[in-house]
């Protein structure tokens, strides 16, 4: 035989040498969930390792992040108080706000990301407005515009509207402009899937539908197509890093929205497969590190340049970025 693939596996030196993927620490953003209160670091049964904190003890995590190299993290607020019209979503004083400036001001290098969205504001549970039983698109978007403005007011480095309202993208960048943010960059989720994964993310947040559920706003998972035609809009409107959500049962799309997007391409590992790793792992059923190691190098071989992951933390502590 002349071919031999093998010569290139022989030993460990050369695996390295002529690896094709690799995860760069720096492309990893971590999740965090911040809350009313103080003194309080509550484990989520459904996400062992992850935490609701308050603003101190928010600090306090936070304070070790850059001695892992961990630079980037995406922050969820979980309010007091929830109504129709999500008015904690976008006030001054609302816990994300707070926290943003309470991290800003201890930890000017640490780029901070908000997800711009309604659901753990609203007593419904919904991503936006409702009438007649409908969320209502339109009436919805000032309302996310004005949240990304408040967000950016108090220290935000990036806005990630998560809400898959149809024009949103550009409603917040408009708002955004004609208050001196220009240089805010918009992260939007663009094929956000109406997902099963994301059953401990709505335990963690309190985010669940009270009604209905999502399918009417989020992308159905049976669609590829329309999910390229999502990201597609939101390149129209604006948004200088798209995303899809979740990553492992659609690295297809992900890889697709690699080829025909002109700016970066972000990928979510979200809560639910978090959840199945850790599941396995306590059952002794998988090599957690080992795993985890090749989820990562799933999304940045089918195109991620940014990998939005509960692991982060865990991975930079334990190398799993290397190759």
């Amino acid at each position: 035989m002349i071919k031999r693939p093998r010569r290139l596996r022989k030993n460990e030196t050369i695996r390295n040498m002529v690896a094709e993927t690799a995860v760069n620490p720096a492309s990893l953003v971590y999740p965090l969930f911040v809350k009313e209160g103080s003194g309080i670091k509550e484990e989520i049964p459904s996400m062992p390792g992850q935490f609701r904190f308050s603003i101190d003890e928010l600090l306090k995590e936070v304070d070790g992040y850059a001695a892992l190299g961990l630079k980037s993290i995406l922050l969820f607020g979980i309010p007091d108080m929830k109504d129709e019209l999500a008015s904690s979503a976008y006030d001054d004083d609302g816990i994300i706000q707070r926290a943003v400036r309470a991290l800003k001001a201890r930890f000017p290098e640490l780029y901070v990301i908000t997800d711009v969205c309604l659901c753990e504001y609203m007593s419904h549970g919904h991503c936006g407005i409702l009438k007649d039983g409908e969320v209502d698109n339109d009436a919805t978007l000032e309302l996310l515009a004005k949240t990304a403005l408040s967000h950016a007011i108090a220290g935000a480095d990036m806005v990630a509207p998560s809400d898959m309202m149809d024009g949103r993208v550009a409603a917040i960048r408009e708002k955004l402009d004609e208050n001196g943010f220009k240089n805010t960059p918009i992260m939007s989720y663009s094929a956000k899937f109406a997902s099963a994964y994301y059953g401990p993310f709505r335990e963690a947040a309190g985010s669940a539908p009270q009604c209905g559920n999502r399918k009417g706003y989020q992308m159905d998972v049976r669609n590829g197509r329309e999910a390229l035609r999502e990201v597609e809009l939101d390149l129209e409107e604006g948004a200088d890093i798209v995303m899809v959500k979740p990553g492992l049962a659609f690295l297809d799309v992900l890889r697709q929205t690699s080829e025909i997007s002109d700016v970066p391409v972000a990928v979510y590992n979200v809560s639910g497969e978090y959840a199945m790793v850790k599941a396995a792992a306590n059952l002794g059923l998988i090599d957690e590190d080992a795993i985890v190691r090749e989820n990562l190098l799933a999304f940045r071989r089918a195109g991620a340049d940014i990998i939005i992951t509960y692991h982060a933390k865990e991975a930079l502590e334990k190398g799993l970025c290397s190759l």
